[in-house]
Parts: C-alpha cells; structure tokens; sequence
C-alpha cells in the first residue's frame, strides 16, 4: 500500500516537472536571455576607440534585462576581424555591433553572413551596403557613409549661397578634390557658378598671392576642400589686406590647431557632437556611471539599444532581426534609428556649424 502511494506520488512530480517545462516554453520570448556580441579593437593603435565602444553598449544593456554580451577584439586587420567573426558565432549570438575599422569588418561578414547574423556597426565604407544586394551581407550603418560629407556640403552650401559670389578651391588631397569637385558640380546643375575654382598649394606660410586672385576675382565666400591650418593661415592673410570673405571647410576642420589658430567666423559642415544630440538623462546616466560620452561611447550606447530592441521584438514576434531592422525604427540615445533598403541611416548627420573663437556652434 505504502508502495503504491510512493509510485503515485511519484508519478504526480513527473507529470507537475512536465506541466513546468511546457510552462516554461511557453513563456513570451522577450523573457528568454539574448546574447549580442560586441566587436570593437581591444588591443593595438585603436584600443581607446574600441574600449569606448564597449563602455557605451555596456551601459546600454543595463536598460534591458535578459542581454547577455559577449566580447571580440575585432582589431583592425582581416585576421583579427575573422578571428572575432567566428568567435562570436561559436558563442552563439544573434546579432553583433561594432567593428570599426573597414578590414576587420570586411574579413567577418562572409562568416557572420553565412551563420545569418546581421550586423550594426558605424563603419562609412560606402561599399559595404552598395553591394548588398549582390553580397547580401545584413550590415546595418549606424553612422554616416564616406559619401554623406560630401553631398552634405553641396546641398547644404547651394541652398546656402543662391546670389553669393563664391569660390571653391581644394588642396589637391582626394579628400579635397572630392569635396570641391561635388560641390562645384551640384552647384552648376542649380544654376550657380564659381566666380574662381582652382587647386591651391598646401602648408605653405603664407597663401598672400591667393587672397589677392580671391578678392579681385570678387569672392566673398570660400568653400575650402583643405586642412584647418590652411584656412587658419588663409582667414589670417585675408584680414591682413581687409579682405572681408566668410571661409567654409568640412570636417577636417575639427582639428587641433596649427602654427595659426583658427579665427572666430569660420564655417564647417561637419557632424555634431554625439553628447550635444544626446538625450540629457543618458549622458547624465553616463557621467554617473563615471563614463565620459566621448568618441564611441554614444554610437555604441545607441547600438546596443538597436540591437536589444531588434533581437526582443524578433523573438516575441517570430520575426528573423534582419526583418526587424529592416522595417521599423528605434528610439536611441542620440535619437530615432531608421534605416533604409540598403541598411544605411535615413538621414544624413552632417550640419553647418560657425566656428565662436574656442568651439563650431550649429548655425540655425
């Protein structure tokens, strides 16, 4: 009889252990653990840029429960980026962020891809998402293509310098001629020329000769595909022959200053700080957390959530993360993430900014 209530009892925890493993998956999917992995350089020259990167997702991931990371050093070379690639697919996530420098990135996603494992990093090689549709590498930009200075600089200067005598010169650099040979050809299919457009010498101590063919040319505002201290040293030789003319430059701007500082009045068409486009709560949560939201800190913040976002919704919907961020947007730390067909941002990051003598402040 004893026996018998035993086997009874017995065969009720079976069938109780059942009910709870059938409860269990059960379970919405948002509940279940996700494991993201984290791609950044760890060790070498870019070591700083990497170690930010991985302090912004790791502040991240504080918000979302159930995420696990798991780290790479993705390094900067094809090896190291391969290496972290299979790396992370042995370790089983289901998405990565990072990988910052072009080779790492292109040696992983052959791997990645073939494992079905899209990819959020800020890396600007226009090529990775141009040939998507031939690759059909999930890669996901969170950040500006190396194409967006440029063709911020001819929409925004265009739109800016209808009935302006202007002129563009460059250094003669690629980086240079790209930016003034877009700028020129934009402006000339609105209708606008350049009153002078010439290659100038870079590094020189003076640039007296060029002012001088600037002003009898009637130029009154200089787009300058070039270095900051080539437009310091400019900006200084034309106020030394009252010379009134207004110089813009791109991003290069952002610079330390060279032999000439930089005078007040100057224009760049650059990107924005990451912490002046920040929410304030998360910078402020940063700086609690005695994290500075510098360099990569912010974009990596701003990944993680993307990813976390992406990875919950698929496994509460039964989505593949590739449909998810290809088709919705997400609410970020440096704001709302679109993205579009070809996995690129749908909006272009670089502003007009005028330079107040100590930092570029946004033009209105």
């Amino acid at each position: 009889m004893e026996e018998n209530r035993i086997t009874a009892f017995s065969k009720h925890l079976i069938r109780v252990f059942l009910a709870m493993l059938a409860l269990a998956s059960a379970l919405p999917a948002q509940a279940q653990q996700q494991t993201i992995g984290v791609a950044a350089p760890l060790s070498g020259n870019f070591r700083l840029l990497g170690e930010q990167w991985v302090r912004g997702a790791g502040a991240a991931a504080q918000q979302f429960a159930g995420i696990e990371l798991v780290e790479a050093d993705g390094g900067c070379s094809e090896e190291q980026g391969a290496a972290a690639a299979q790396t992370l697919v042995d370790s089983g996530v289901s998405i990565v962020i990072g990988f910052l420098c072009t080779p790492a990135i292109a040696a992983a996603m052959p791997i990645l891809a073939d494992a079905g494992i899209p990819v959020v990093s800020p890396v600007r090689t226009s090529s990775l998402t141009n040939e998507r549709s031939r690759s059909g590498w999930p890669v996901y930009r969170l950040g500006p293509r190396d194409d967006d200075e440029r063709r911020a600089v001819a929409e925004i200067l265009v739109r800016q310098w209808r009935g302006v005598f202007f002129a563009i010169i460059d250094d003669g650099t690629i980086y240079g001629r790209e930016l003034a040979e877009t700028l020129r050809r934009e402006a000339e299919l609105a209708g606008l020329r350049p009153v002078f457009f010439d290659t100038f010498r870079p590094q020189l101590e003076n640039q007296i000769g060029l002012m001088g063919r600037l002003r009898r040319a009637g130029a009154t505002h200089v787009f300058v595909g070039g270095d900051r201290a080539d437009i310091a040293i400019m900006a200084r030789d034309a106020a030394s022959m009252d010379y009134e003319v207004t110089f813009v430059g791109g991003e290069a701007l952002r610079a330390d200053d060279g032999p000439e500082p930089l005078p007040a009045g100057v224009l760049m068409v650059g990107l924005p700080e990451w912490q002046e486009i920040a929410r304030p709560e998360v910078v402020d949560r940063l700086r609690e957390a005695a994290i500075l939201p510098e360099g990569y800190v912010l974009p990596g913040y701003a990944a993680l959530e993307v990813a976390a976002q992406a990875t919950q919704k698929a496994a509460a919907e039964s989505l593949a993360i590739d449909d998810v961020l290809s088709g919705q947007s997400f609410e970020t730390a440096i704001g709302t993430i679109l993205f579009d067909k070809g996995g690129n941002l749908d909006r272009n990051f670089y502003r007009l900014f005028r330079y107040d003598g100590e930092q570029f402040v946004e033009v209105e």
